[in-house]
This record gives C-alpha cells, structure tokens and sequence, in this order.
C-alpha cells in the first residue's frame, strides 16, 4: 500500500508590515517630544517646589541622547538587527520610567503620578510595536541579500 505525502508546507499569511511602522513612528515621535517638553513643563506646573523648566529640558535632552541616536532607525523601521537594539534600550528607559512612576507613588500628587504615568504607557506602547514589527519583518537568518548598484 502506497500512500502519497505532500511536501508543501501551507503558506503562512504575510502581516502588513506599513500599518505597525507607521503606529512606532508616531508614537516614537509623540514620547520623545513629550519626554522633551512635556514632562519638565508638567511637573514644573503641578509640582509645589516648581522646579526648573529650562532646566528640566536639559536634563532630559542629555537622557534622551541614545533615543535621539535611534530615531533614525525607528523612522525607517526596516532593519531588523538595528530595531532589535532600539528594543533593548527602549526596554531599560522603560524599566527607569516604571521605577519613576513607581517612587513618586509615595509622595506626589494625582497629577504628578499622571505625567508620569503618560510617559511609563508611551513607552510601553513603543515597546510593544516594536515587538510586533520585530515579528513581522523578515527573518534575520538565511537571508541572501542582493548586491547594492
């Protein structure tokens, strides 16, 4: 008895890999201005010791220096290796927001937690599509690539 197998494997469905990019970049772009601005004007306006805000913005230009090397590469949100190293350095800005958020807790106030808050979930946000265009770019093994002309 002769039986006959297929080797066809079913085609997997091909993602659209635009719509989760696009998402990355705005939300990118809105953290980074929000980091920049937003969140030494805020708490300069709702914290009672009213700190700085050209000092504030300083501040968070210096700490924002990796994410504005990145952006070139998450606007382009093509290469694979490069995203995968942005994830990682959103994941340790991520853990410090989530650290942040979690000592104003015990001592600020609602509004206080809310500006930080909104930066912790815009994080979280960029995070989570990068993992997803991660998944849906092609894959980083066995990949031939044609000569540049």
């Amino acid at each position: 008895m002769a039986t006959t197998r297929s080797n066809t494997k079913p085609l997997k469905t091909v993602k659209p890999i635009a719509p989760i990019a696009q998402r990355l970049k705005v939300t990118w772009l809105i953290w980074l201005v929000y980091r920049l601005l937003g969140l030494p004007i805020f708490i300069s306006f709702f914290n009672p010791s009213s700190p700085d805000i050209v000092g504030g913005i300083a501040w968070q230009a210096l700490w924002l220096v990796p994410a504005l090397i990145l952006t070139p590469w998450i606007l382009r949100g093509r290469s694979p290796y490069a995203l995968l190293i942005s994830s990682m350095f959103t994941l340790v800005y991520l853990g410090a927001s989530g650290v942040v958020l979690f000592t104003r807790i015990y001592g600020s106030s609602w509004a206080e937690i809310a500006v930080y808050l909104a930066d912790f979930l815009l994080l979280l946000a960029i995070n989570i599509w990068l993992f997803i265009l991660l998944k849906r770019l092609p894959s980083m093994n066995n990949v031939v690539k044609k000569p540049r002309q």
